[in-house]
């Protein structure tokens, strides 16, 4: 009996994939072991969205896994292993918390009874108290991509597949190509239109968030679900790092109608693929 592939929430995914050696070294011998045995970056994803729903549909709901898996997305780069950590449970604690947002109790708690929420809350602030601050390698964002996001990234960096059932998206570049070009985005802003400006406020956490990692990390955006959206023709079209790429250097050069004109090409895109989330 052939598997039917189980779909992949309209999300699309942020990544930092660094070395063994950015890792303590009591935990690089575990990654290696690991990394040999890896599932790829799709079958990944899948894991992590049954065991996300299974949490969710259980009776209580645990929308917080008790624990945080030893799993994690593998990226192996001219003889050298790279690893990104899910941080399912630390994730799952930074969603709840951005999901309760502006939610009234009665709404939050249709979703999530009480008691499951008090005790992930609870759980919380336990781990804040006993464990070493730790950063997420990984950002979600659903139905659109952060026209930031498209930042970090070259023209080259871009590999897409249209072959299989469902096409796949994803940018790939070094941490300090990365770097780089956020550090140049931000100037380019800051030139033109100074500091009180939503753009420089993000561009900035980006390349905060950026500098947490190993200098020779690897940094992926993924598509992941919201490429279903776009479709195979939508994403053979699209050009959204190109787009932002053209919309800052025009920025730079001081030509504002033509950084104007790149920049809505991209949020139009992105703003009506989120709008299906809101279709019958």
């Amino acid at each position: 009996m052939r598997t039917v592939p189980f779909p992949s929430p309209y999300a699309a995914y942020l990544r930092v994939y660094e070395p063994l050696a950015a890792f303590p070294e009591e935990d690089r011998a575990g990654w290696a072991a690991y990394a040999a045995r890896a599932a790829t970056s799709g079958d990944r994803l899948v894991a992590e969205h049954r065991a996300a729903l299974a949490g969710m549909v259980s009776v209580p709901p645990r929308p917080v896994p008790a624990d945080e898996p030893g799993e994690a997305f593998v990226l192996e780069v001219e003889d050298t292993v790279h690893v990104c950590p899910v941080q399912a449970r630390l994730r799952a604690w930074v969603a709840l918390g951005q999901f309760r947002e502006g939610l009234p109790e009665t709404l939050l708690h249709a979703f999530v009874p009480p008691g499951s929420l008090q005790r992930a809350e609870a759980d919380h602030a336990r781990w804040r108290d006993e464990e070493a601050p730790a950063t997420l390698r990984i950002l979600t964002a659903t139905w659109s991509v952060p026209v930031v996001w498209f930042v970090p990234f070259g023209t080259a960096d871009r590999v897409v597949d249209v072959s299989a059932e469902h096409p796949t998206v994803v940018h790939r570049t070094r941490m300090s190509g990365a770097r780089r070009r956020v550090a140049r985005a931000l100037r380019a802003v800051r030139t033109s239109l100074g500091d009180l400006v939503e753009e420089v406020e993000q561009l900035e956490e980006l390349g905060r968030w950026l500098e947490e990692f190993h200098a020779r990390s690897w940094v992926e955006l993924d598509y992941a679900g919201l490429a279903r959206l776009l479709g195979p023709r939508g994403v053979e079209q699209d050009a959204s790092v190109a787009e932002v790429a053209g919309a800052l250097a025009a920025l730079a050069e001081g030509d504002a109608d033509g950084a104007v004109a790149r920049y809505r090409a991209v949020v139009e895109r992105w703003t009506a693929v989120a709008a299906l989330e809101r279709a019958n």
